[in-house]
């Protein structure tokens, strides 16, 4: 019977029932279409060799190889500063001083109290001497030479403590001078004379700039070729037309959560024609010329991107045709683990791409969409 009440015949219900079957297998196709047209977004890097450094550049900022924000280690009002923005100064010069006379008035009276203190020193040395002779003779109990015993070793710890009450003291009125650490130029100031300073307050900031430093983030494809490169070219944006020597200082072993990008730290001599400041903008790329002898070239890859199946002798990473966009899986002879990933003597080749995240979750022939493109 239907809603109305009327009898459905037999061959009505078969074709509707023919009709909702055709309806569910179009629908398990469509969906089918669907769950294979899905395109997983991947991150990937391209594998590189050394000769890419010679085609890029990386760009950086000059500081100081040395700098350092000066302060004093206690508080006070500030009477001099020497020194402003740009001043030159050497080791041991004056660059400020805090009022010295509460500090002066400090060490004066601990000064004191050393000099009563050895005066009870001396008195109480006396005094022991003579009571030993009472004692030997038999004029004074033993009990009274123990007295004046523990008056002695009080008088000589009094006079350890005040000496040295009196050498912090002294050491506290030499901090009211500040004196630069080290060869250099003034490049901030931070407080002004007559102000009050705390200690540890910042004063002005020091930087060592005899010799400039410059530090660069390369990418995790490169930074295992970057031991191969020694010397470097530095351009600053405000002498395009000079080239500056440069050589390789550190190269940092953690990349950044964010960029992916590893630290690497050059350094230079101060040119003789011009003055490189520190905060400059610049670039840098490696020497034309060939790599350093003995210096053999190997290829890193991240720890993410290797894959096991089954085998666990054997590791593989993905590889993504660029013009498919397909990844497939490749076996791949991985050595040790370096701080920047696994080394891999075969089975890549510079210019490929592999996934270095998510290997576990892809499939041979599964298209893939570059995340780092």
């Amino acid at each position: 019977m239907n809603c109305f009440g009327k009898k459905v015949t037999s061959r009505a219900a078969s074709a509707l029932t023919m009709t909702l079957l055709l309806v569910g297998l179009a629908a398990c196709e469509e969906e089918q279409v669907e769950k294979a047209e899905v395109i997983r977004p991947v991150r990937a890097i391209k594998v590189a060799d050394a000769s890419n450094f010679e085609r890029r550049w990386f760009s950086g900022r000059a500081k100081g190889t040395k700098e350092l924000d000066l302060s004093f280690r206690v508080s006070g009002p500030l009477t001099q500063r020497k020194v402003d923005v740009g001043s030159e100064v050497k080791k041991g010069d004056v660059i400020a001083r805090i009022d010295p006379a509460t500090f002066k008035a400090d060490a004066d009276r601990a000064q004191a109290d050393v000099a009563r203190a050895k005066a009870a020193l001396a008195n109480a040395v006396e005094q022991l001497k003579r009571k030993k002779i009472l004692v030997a003779k038999g004029h004074e109990a033993k009990a009274v030479l123990d007295r004046f015993d523990a008056i002695e070793k009080e008088a000589r710890a009094s006079v350890a403590a005040t000496t040295a009450q009196l050498k912090r003291k002294r050491l506290d009125l030499g901090y009211t001078t500040l004196r630069a650490p080290f060869t250099g130029v003034i490049v901030k100031t931070y407080a002004e004379n007559f102000e009050d300073v705390r200690p540890k307050q910042s004063i002005v900031r020091l930087v060592d700039n005899s010799r400039i430093e410059m530090v660069v983030d390369i990418p995790e494809n490169l930074i295992s070729q970057a031991h191969l490169v020694k010397e470097v070219v530095v351009i600053f944006d405000p002498f395009p037309d000079l080239k500056i020597p440069a050589t390789v200082k550190e190269i940092g072993t953690e990349a950044s959560e964010t960029t992916r990008t590893y630290p690497v730290t050059i350094i230079m001599d101060q040119p003789k024609d011009v003055k490189i400041l520190p905060g400059m903008a610049g670039k840098s790329t490696r020497k034309k010329g060939p790599l350093q002898q003995g210096d053999k070239a190997q290829i890193i890859v991240p720890e993410t991107a290797i894959l096991t199946k089954g085998d666990v002798s054997k590791t593989y990473v993905w590889i993504v045709d660029e013009a498919k966009k397909t990844v497939s899986a490749r076996e791949v002879k991985t050595g040790n683990l370096t701080n920047q990933g696994y080394s891999v003597s075969g089975g890549l080749t510079p210019g490929e791409w592999i996934v270095t995240a998510g290997v576990n979750y892809l499939r041979d022939g599964q298209k893939v969409r570059l995340l780092e493109q």
